[in-house]
């Protein structure tokens, strides 16, 4: 019996270990995805812009 390697990613410098799951409205979703087509970025950096974008105004 053969045993395959456990398959890796690319290689980071920036690992992504946490996984969240959350509930939004559709009028979220909505601007999530008018954001997603007006930019070309994925659901998942629009939202870590946001996270950025709130984290830097609260430094100010």
């Amino acid at each position: 019996m053969k045993i395959e390697k456990k398959r890796m990613g690319r290689p980071t410098d920036n690992p992504k270990s946490y996984r969240e799951s959350f509930r939004l409205s559709e009028e979220d979703m909505q601007k999530i995805r008018f954001c997603m087509e007006k930019t070309g970025m994925t659901k998942t950096d629009i939202i870590r812009k946001g996270i950025d974008c709130v984290c830097q105004e609260l430094q100010k």
